[in-house]
């Protein structure tokens, strides 16, 4: 499900943010589908459940997932209505085609990539 890496620079909680956003982004968890409890996670992963409940809490305050008291967290449905995580999100793809402009990569190879297409 989610891999960590120790010798990343970033933070666990951020591992485990990004390696669920993921797994949402691709179709791996669906809209409304429960995620595995605080504990569970933090058993499966031997980490402190501190650090799930930070990626819980910011993956919850950006729009990923929402928490049902007495439930547990699921994957949302619908991330668009979050307006700020799309600006920032863009701002980001700015800055990369930016960079992979001065990198010499065309623009038929930045259209391959958007439209998910394989370039070499």
């Amino acid at each position: 499900m989610i891999s960590l890496n120790y010798r990343d620079s970033r933070p666990i909680y951020e591992q485990i943010k990004d390696g669920l956003k993921k797994l949402m982004v691709s179709g791996a968890l669906a809209a409304d589908e429960k995620l595995p409890s605080v504990r569970v996670l933090a058993t499966q992963l031997s980490i402190n459940p501190n650090t799930i409940q930070r990626a819980y809490n910011e993956l919850e305050s950006e729009g990923y997932i929402y928490s049902i008291p007495g439930k547990g967290s699921f994957a949302a449905g619908d991330v668009g209505a979050d307006e700020s995580r799309k600006r920032e999100l863009k701002e980001k793809v700015r800055e990369l085609i930016a960079e992979l402009r001065y990198l010499g990569v065309s623009e038929e190879e930045l259209l391959a990539l958007l439209k998910g297409e394989e370039t070499t």
